[in-house]
């Protein structure tokens, strides 16, 4: 059951009456033998008649005859066309809309209704039997999802490379090793990543830092010892002689010697163009590079300056900036004639998979078997999948995908208050951050389940954050691995001092922050935005003379923040033994500290680790952890026809007790990642 939708078994028990009254009268038949046996059976069919005729009468039968006029009378007020609380618009939805494609807008709506949440209490109160047929009407709808004939892959739209990717991308094709794109603009972020297709854009002044880049970067690299690529033949230029230069300062070349040199840069153009565009290159493409560099060799640059200058340009280009995944042409112009999904060729699985794993290009291994054609052979996949999660290069799965999807990249934004937490300092920092890297990539590179992500055994620690956990033992500057006890308050991501310091305020700590932050990162259920007009929690002395507990249970009981809040506050009040900055502590102030709970469910807590124990139960995180790697994978967000999918994906890690290297392959495997919808098809 799920921990904050649970409604739907609920409104299964109350669309199954029938059931229950037959298991009653045959126990009443079996108890009294023959007695009355004709009345019984008399009895049984008649109430059998009447519930099944009810049903019928009952069953809504489109959004317009029952679902509108529900929520005109009951939603309207606050979710319509006048007012949009939480940014919501029932009454936008029109006709017979096709409700699973705004399937968690709807789930939520279900939710809410059934666990009589919505309407607010003031508010008109729709009967038990609305409720009830309003509940079975969104699950029916939401039900008619036909993955075979509404599932597809999706489709990314042209998609830059965003900085990180960039930086490593010139790492691995010109061997040279600095940050490139430091002073490039901040990618955009959208779905929580900077890897989505749909917000890298590029501006003007980024094209000019590409330019300004890719002459830095050709200064810097040696272009005849590059990875992969045939070393250029300086010796072929023809030398002039002393007294040649004396009377002649532009001398020229012969011919013989401009075309060894071209010679020489074709070869070397042949192995770095496909490289660098990440396919195999066309003659025309290849052409027009020998053009530049004859037009450099003309004004006497040597060899290796006159392809360096034709280098720039491939690194200004879009087939090295973005990553391409184009239609393929057909002869008579009629894209209509193509079919609606294709499959991925082999090198445009090459690079879907470098970038997922590696943030980089594909690398000999993979552009060897793309060039085969065996890259896309399930065997071949699965082989190469924990190849590359074994590559040293797939630590930037902890900091790209885990910094941003933990959010622990934002720890170097955070200001706690130096006059109340003077214990925190930079090296501090820096340790919260090391911790939550070398802990996932521990879970990731020794093929750990995911649910360890929530309580382990272990951790990493250094001096610095040895003492601030209070760990006993010896420990220097570097970071070593120690074993937690089963009375270590530590386990997991949701104890780690970067994970609590982030869902904090710099004064104190913030229980709706921290259980906003759960919601969001575990459970991928995010609240609404709060109302504009709700004020914020009082931090006067006075106010402070109530504890946190008191103050937010105050600011509760208004009726338009108690719906989120009793999904928000009783999470962080988990936690409330660790403060703003991770440490822990008994007393807030001089108040003791509270943190027991009760989920909506009516689940009850007391302490982190209870609330983490029926975390672990649950199938929302394993389920927001697919959502969430794929939403990376695939560098765009999902939508309604990815169901299927992150179901099957769910199901495959499920089978093998959820281990990391099982999660990604599903990933690899699924149709999302080695298909893609056509251009003019409709998403």
């Amino acid at each position: 059951m799920s921990l904050i939708c649970f409604g739907e078994s609920r409104a299964r028990k109350a669309e199954s009456p029938k059931p229950r009254f037959a298991d009653k009268a045959m126990r009443f038949f079996r108890e009294q033998r023959w007695v009355g046996w004709i009345l019984w059976i008399s009895a049984v069919a008649s109430v059998g008649d009447f519930l099944s005729a009810s049903a019928q009468d009952s069953k809504p039968t489109s959004f317009a005859n029952f679902a509108r006029p529900f929520i005109q009378q009951y939603c309207a007020d606050c979710h319509g066309d006048e007012k949009q609380k939480a940014d919501l618009n029932l009454e936008a939805f029109e006709g017979h809309p096709a409700l699973y494609k705004k399937r968690e807008l709807w789930e939520s709506v279900r939710d809410m209704l059934a666990e009589r949440e919505m309407p607010p209490e003031k508010k008109a109160q729709p009967s038990e039997d609305e409720r009830i047929r309003m509940v079975q009407f969104i699950n029916e709808e939401l039900a008619k999802f036909d993955c075979a004939e509404l599932s597809r892959p999706g489709r990314v739209t042209l998609r830059r490379l965003n900085r990180a990717e960039y930086n490593n991308t010139i790492r691995d094709l010109m061997g040279v090793d600095f940050s490139a794109a430091a002073d490039f603009p901040l990618d955009e972020v959208g779905y929580g990543f900077d890897n989505i297709g749909d917000v890298l854009s590029l501006s003007p002044i980024l094209m000019e830092k590409y330019l300004a880049a890719a002459e830095r970067i050709v200064s810097q690299a040696v272009l005849s010892e590059l990875p992969g690529c045939p070393p250029l033949l300086l010796e072929s230029r023809a030398h002039p002689s002393p007294k040649a230069l004396a009377t002649d300062r532009h001398p020229k070349k012969s011919a013989r010697a401009e075309e060894s040199d071209l010679e020489s840069a074709r070869r070397f153009f042949t192995a770095f163009v496909p490289r660098a565009y990440r396919r195999p290159a066309s003659p025309e493409e290849i052409q027009r590079l020998l053009g530049l560099t004859s037009n450099a060799l003309e004004q006497n640059a040597n060899l290796e300056e006159s392809v360096g200058i034709a280098v720039q340009a491939v690194l200004a280009s879009p087939g090295f900036l973005y990553r391409w995944e184009l239609d393929p042409e057909v002869d008579d112009g009629n894209s209509q004639n193509l079919a609606a999904v294709r499959s991925l060729n082999p090198y445009e699985f090459a690079s879907r998979l470098s970038y997922f794993l590696w943030s980089s290009m594909p690398d000999d291994v993979l552009f060897g078997l793309a060039a085969a054609g065996t890259l896309l052979e399930p065997a071949v996949v699965k082989t190469q999948v924990r190849r590359m999660l074994a590559d040293p290069k797939s630590t930037v799965l902890a900091t790209n995908f885990a910094g941003q999807w933990l959010q622990f990249r934002q720890i170097e934004t955070i200001a706690p208050d130096p006059e109340l937490f003077p214990a925190f300092d930079e090296e501090l920092r820096q340790a919260m951050r090391r911790e939550s890297e070398l802990f996932f990539e521990a879970v990731m590179r020794e093929d750990r389940s995911i649910l360890e992500f929530l309580d382990a055994d272990f951790t990493f620690v250094n001096r610095r954050l040895a003492d601030h956990y209070q760990i006993a033992g010896e420990f220097g500057a570097e970071f070593q691995r120690v074993r937690l006890n089963a009375q270590s308050a530590r386990g997991g991501i949701l104890t780690q001092a970067g994970t609590l310091a982030l869902t904090a305020n710099p004064t104190r700590t913030s229980p709706v922050i921290r259980g906003k932050w759960v919601l969001e990162q575990i459970l991928g259920t995010p609240p609404p935005p709060p109302p504009p007009e709700v004020e914020e929690l009082e931090e006067s002395q006075e106010a402070a003379a109530a504890s946190l507990r008191e103050r937010l249970e105050i600011h509760r009981s208004q009726a338009e923040c108690a719906v989120c809040h009793a999904k928000m506050d009783p999470i962080g009040f988990a936690f409330e033994n660790f403060d703003a900055v991770g440490a822990w502590r008994d007393l807030d102030g001089a108040f003791p500290i509270d943190a027991s709970g009760e989920l909506p469910d009516g689940r009850r807590f007391n302490g982190h680790k209870e609330l983490i124990a029926i975390l672990k139960t649950e199938e929302t995180f394993p389920r927001t952890v697919v959502e969430k790697m794929l939403t990376f994978a695939l560098g765009r967000g999902l939508e309604y026809y990815d169901k299927c999918a992150t179901d099957e994906i769910l199901a495959a890690a499920k089978r093998a007790d959820f281990r990391f290297s099982a999660l990604v392959v599903a990933i690899v495997m699924s149709d999302p990642f080695q298909k893609v919808s056509l251009q003019h098809e409709s998403q």
